[in-house]
């Protein structure tokens, strides 16, 4: 017991020393108090002032008095074109996991080595991202233009007259889709790149001596060890598609007869242009849930499943 008791003296005071030791506690003092203004300012109190909002009946001008509890609530969930933005959101998640996340991943596999003329084409592939949301609206707003952009011009070489695109509730939808995956693929290509530029190339160089298969190579070597660039991608390309808002107002400002709305195209259309904050504020509130579920499913399940690999 009291060769226990004299061998935990020293451990405690190297933990006390650890914690206790001034040039440490420095740039913690330097630091931490920036950065706890900066997130309570811009984005605890905005989230407090949001679920306070949603119970009350307000137009953003004079007291918040008119309580009105939950009805705020009911009147998003029976809202008619509630239901539609909620199906669009959900269908942008999945065309980004299915057509975006696998295009770039190919790209990335395609372009990964280091060769000649390769980082140009890397280049114009990233460049979509670089450009701003609104700017790529407007460009693509131009594109889908019936009466002057490109469609209309593909339509005249084919012999054939395709559809106003962004006037069609049809075909609206896998518009807005396909500038999503042209504005955003290069981003999710270039976190893969730098994944498989990670792996050593000593492992790569012993499968291709034992014989083993370019694609076996991409199945079971090269996607296996970039996981964790995989999960980062699918988290930000989730969360990204629920929070999709300054493209959709360029592009169709939620039209044709609100059948292109997102949720947070919705939020702005329905309760900022409409000054019924408190209807708005709902509409947050119930998207800041969604994304939290999401983001612990996610971590519960992918997370996991990292660490177990």
């Amino acid at each position: 017991m009291a060769t226990t008791e004299v061998q935990s003296i020293p451990v405690q005071n190297v933990r006390r020393r650890r914690y206790m030791d001034r040039r440490s506690l420095i740039p913690l003092l330097l630091l931490l108090p920036p950065s706890l203004i900066l997130f309570v300012t811009f984005v605890a109190l905005p989230m407090v002032d949001a679920a306070t909002y949603s119970f009350f009946q307000w137009t953003g001008y004079g007291p918040v008095t008119d309580f009105v509890g939950f009805d705020n609530y009911v009147d998003v969930l029976t809202h008619r074109n509630f239901a539609t933005s909620v199906r669009n959101s959900l269908l942008v998640v999945a065309a980004s996991l299915l057509i975006q996340l696998p295009l770039a991943l190919w790209v990335s596999i395609a372009l990964a080595e280091r060769a000649r003329g390769v980082a140009w084409i890397r280049t114009l592939f990233f460049l979509p991202y670089m450009l701003a949301e609104i700017a790529a609206g407007l460009i693509w707003k131009f594109v889908y233009d019936g009466n002057y952009g490109l469609v209309p011009h593909i339509g005249d070489a084919l012999h054939t007259k395709l559809p106003f695109l962004l006037a069609d509730k049809l075909w609206v939808i896998p518009a807005i889709m396909l500038v999503i995956v042209w504005k955003y693929f290069g981003f999710h290509m270039m976190i893969y790149i730098a994944g498989l530029q990670s792996i050593p190339s000593e492992v790569i160089e012993a499968a291709r001596l034992d014989g083993v298969k370019k694609w076996q190579i991409v199945r079971y070597i090269k996607i296996p060890m970039i996981w964790s660039s995989i999960v980062i991608s699918v988290f930000f390309s989730i969360t990204g598609a629920l929070q999709l808002f300054d493209m959709i107002i360029p592009l169709t400002n939620g039209g044709p007869s609100n059948s292109s709305h997102t949720i947070v195209s919705f939020l702005y259309a329905f309760g900022i242009l409409r000054m019924k904050i408190g209807f708005g504020a709902a509409v947050s509130v119930l998207l800041c849930i969604a994304c939290v579920i999401v983001a612990m499913v996610y971590r519960r399940v992918l997370f996991s499943k990292e660490a177990d690999q």
